[in-house]
């Protein structure tokens, strides 16, 4: 029997299913990546109580507001604290479809895994009401960022003796690992459909775990369900990150010759009438974004994340000084001293509270902060009026002879009365903080001055 040669039997198969190679990519997909929002783009965060929160949702949307302060994005938060995937169904049309989103998030599963071990039959249920959410927002013409649950601190439960005795264990056991499965799960679907994905699970779990190497006791969801800031900015940073967000805010390099000669390049903005004499070096700077700062409240995550040096590196270096002691003020505020050997490496000046660029993304934040508990929660309040009511019509739909229930829904029905001016009210409300937010987020020309001190 003759034998052919290895080499030409591989050749072979090569040949016979490289055509079916192409053909079989082509019908998968690629998953999205990343949030490319342009000037009047939406994006809808859809979601339960966690959203409700106006938190996570609000980091990210200081980001937005910073890093591309020429840009008109809109932001709609769509939470309901309780909401399932089925409640989100019955306010889609209105509360998501109405603001012709690009994007929308989706951050379900919490409160639809009912706070029990993991049960077949309840999952279901979650699959198909989450594939219709899914479904439906790509029928609004845009795309779904799929979120995992977030995570179930039990730890935070056994900390409170009354909750702790209040708790089914099996609850603080096996609750954890639900949310994990239900996330596994939501991550097989983005990579199937090619839509976008957030794993907020792993990063919740992975920062807690390694505080409490240190502090047994550290949470960052205090009540086992809801994170506080620190948590909600984990999220936020969890969202930029996995969906490849810009990172640096700017780079100023200055050399200066051994003839006192000054030369700059620069990343993220724009330097001019540079000069250097009588060992004072002076330039104008022009950012094209701010750094990304939040309300204090946050602040333990910004540390754990590194946030500044991850997300808003502003860098600037100066080689050829020399050496000494410098004192940089920008536009008359002396903001710090450094020596030459630090210059020279680089200094990072998006923490420094003394910049006036840190105090001018504070402004925006302290706005933004204001949007979200002022008419964005009371716009939250709303739906959440409206979701008690269709769960209620739900139940007589079911059970009409019930009294009881009829009046409950009436009672309802009249404080649900009038919702739509209601909402476009606080839309308005929430629009008038924004134009304070357009006006205070674009960074004007600055002066940098690094003068030789004795």
């Amino acid at each position: 029997m003759k034998r052919f040669p290895r080499l030409f039997l591989m050749m072979l198969m090569a040949a016979l299913f490289a055509p079916c190679i192409p053909a079989m990519a082509d019908e998968l997909p690629a998953p999205v990546t990343k949030l490319d929002l342009q000037d009047g783009d939406t994006l809808v965060f859809l979601g339960d109580s966690i959203t409700h929160q106006c938190l996570y949702t609000q980091y990210v949307e200081d980001y937005f507001y910073t890093r591309y302060p020429k840009l008109r994005i809109n932001f709609h938060n769509a939470g309901v604290g309780g909401a399932k995937a089925l409640d989100a169904l019955a306010r889609f049309d209105r509360d998501v479809a109405a603001y012709k989103p690009k994007y929308v998030t989706v951050l379900l599963g919490m409160n639809d895994g009912r706070y029990v071990p993991y049960n077949e039959e309840i999952f279901q249920t979650y699959r198909k009401d989450m594939q219709e959410v899914v479904q439906r927002i790509r029928d609004a013409g845009a795309t779904p960022i799929l979120m995992t649950p977030t995570m179930f601190d039990s730890r935070a439960v056994r900390l409170n003796p009354k909750r702790l005795e209040a708790t089914p264990a099996e609850r603080l056991e096996l609750y954890n690992s639900v949310l994990a499965y239900y996330g596994t799960w939501l991550r097989e679907i983005a990579v199937k459909n090619g839509d976008g994905f957030v794993d907020m699970w792993s990063p919740l779990n992975h920062l807690t775990l390694q505080q409490r190497d240190t502090d047994p006791n550290f949470t960052m969801i205090p009540d086992a369900v809801h994170p506080g800031p620190a948590g909600q900015l984990v999220m936020a940073y969890a969202i930029l990150s996995d969906m490849n967000a810009k990172k640096g805010v700017s780079n100023i390099n200055i050399t200066i010759n051994p003839k006192g000669k000054a030369k700059a390049r620069a990343a993220g903005g724009e330097v001019a009438n540079l000069e250097f004499a009588d060992d004072t070096l002076s330039f104008e700077w022009t950012a094209k974004s701010l750094p990304w700062v939040l309300p204090t409240d946050a602040e333990v995550a910004v540390k754990l994340l590194k946030l500044g040096h991850r997300m808003s590196r502003e860098a600037l270096s100066v080689h050829g000084l020399p050496p000494g002691k410098y004192e940089l003020s920008i536009d008359g505020e002396v903001v710090g001293s450094y020596r030459s050997q630090g210059l020279a490496r680089h200094i990072e000046l998006q923490a420094n509270d003394k910049t006036p660029q840190y105090q001018q993304a504070l402004k925006v934040a302290m706005l933004n902060k204001k949007r979200n508990e002022g008419p964005v929660r009371s716009l939250r309040g709303e739906w959440s009026k409206f979701q008690q009511l269709d769960r209620q019509q739900r139940a007589l739909k079911a059970d009409p002879d019930n009294e009881k229930l009829a009046k409950l829904v009436a009672g309802i029905e009249a404080k649900v009365a009038g919702m739509e001016e209601r909402v476009v009210a606080h839309e308005k409300a929430a629009q008038e903080i924004e134009e304070q937010i357009f006006a205070a987020n674009v960074p004007p020309t600055r002066k940098y001055v690094l003068k030789r001190v004795k």
